[in-house]
């Protein structure tokens, strides 16, 4: 029998992970309160898996659409899942509503994962029997593109329940992060807002034109971002890696950003490196600038196949 999944509301969070599923083979139960919302809404995820199979992503589109069926009600769509991932409106009232239906109709071993933005699981859960297999899982917009998720757990999210959530997105070929503590945005978009804001603030004032910031990002910084992070990408900046990088550039890094400068020095450096690892030998930094050449190149070529536009 193939592992349930229920995919509780239909927009386009619910239906690109509805595919996400569906191409991995679990049987997806897709259900929406808005009942006119279902057939359309499986209607695109047939489209995404056909689009997935026109560039050799995915072997049957067809048998994995048929893995997703419409349900009537919330309970049916919740009857054998093992695993609920929730889609629905992105307010405080919304969440707390839906997860008390949740907990108390799924199957009592079913892990509650919530796809929300920016509001943590604790504040939707508290109250709940089984707040012990509640979290967030958010992903990237579309996830059964980009394949990001960031499990974040409540206070009294139960350690096997984030293993186990973990577990189940890597099966799905997803990338899961988890983040230690809950913060609210969690990792992606606290980074994305920092972004957001310089650029807004840089184009308000008359630094540059919306056009050229947005170069500045996709071919610029973003060539590299899109396969490496920014702590593997400074190690490959200085010869002496990420402490190098640290002492030769942190001080002008924290003028830019208004940043703390201690954290670029001292013991906040060392607990980053220590978790980070042995800082390379310089010849193994030279192979790590080689590969990294050896990625870029085949980005370019990729980048000018593609039609512009």
């Amino acid at each position: 029998m193939m592992p349930r999944v229920a995919v509780i509301g239909a927009g386009l969070i619910g239906r690109s992970w509805s595919i996400v599923f569906a191409r991995a083979g679990w049987d997806v139960a897709l259900f929406d309160a808005a009942a006119d919302a279902i057939e359309p809404a499986c209607a695109m995820v047939a489209g995404g898996l056909a689009e997935l199979k026109d560039h050799g992503l995915i072997d049957d589109a067809k048998a994995a659409a048929k893995r997703v069926r419409i349900s009537s009600s919330l309970a049916d769509a919740l009857d054998g899942a093992g695993f609920v991932q929730e889609n629905t409106a992105e307010t405080m009232d919304c969440k707390r509503a839906v997860f008390a239906e949740l907990d108390r109709l799924a199957t009592p071993d079913a892990i509650l994962a919530s796809s929300t933005s920016t509001i943590v699981a604790s504040l939707f859960t508290e109250s709940l029997e089984g707040r012990h297999r509640c979290l967030v899982a958010h992903p990237v917009n579309p996830p059964h593109l980009v394949p990001l998720v960031e499990i974040v757990g409540a206070p009294w999210t139960a350690p096997e329940t984030i293993a186990k959530t973990k577990t189940i997105y890597q099966s799905l070929g997803q990338v899961p992060i988890v983040v230690k503590h809950e913060v609210e945005g969690f990792i992606l978009n606290r980074l994305q807002a920092v972004l957001l804001s310089e650029a807004f603030r840089l184009v308000e004032d008359g630094y540059v034109t919306p056009q050229d910031l947005d170069k500045t990002l996709k071919d610029g910084l973003g060539l590299r971002w899109s396969f490496m992070g920014p702590f593997e990408t400074i190690e490959l900046n200085a010869p002496g890696g990420i402490a190098d990088y640290c002492r030769r550039y942190g001080p002008s890094l924290s003028r830019l950003s208004a940043a703390d400068s201690s954290i670029y020095d001292g013991e906040k450096l060392n607990r980053i490196l220590a978790q980070w690892g042995e800082t390379p030998r310089p010849e193994q930094i030279a192979a790590r600038m080689r590969w990294r050449d050896r990625r870029l190149t085949a980005l370019k070529l990729h980048i000018r196949s593609q039609p512009t536009g």
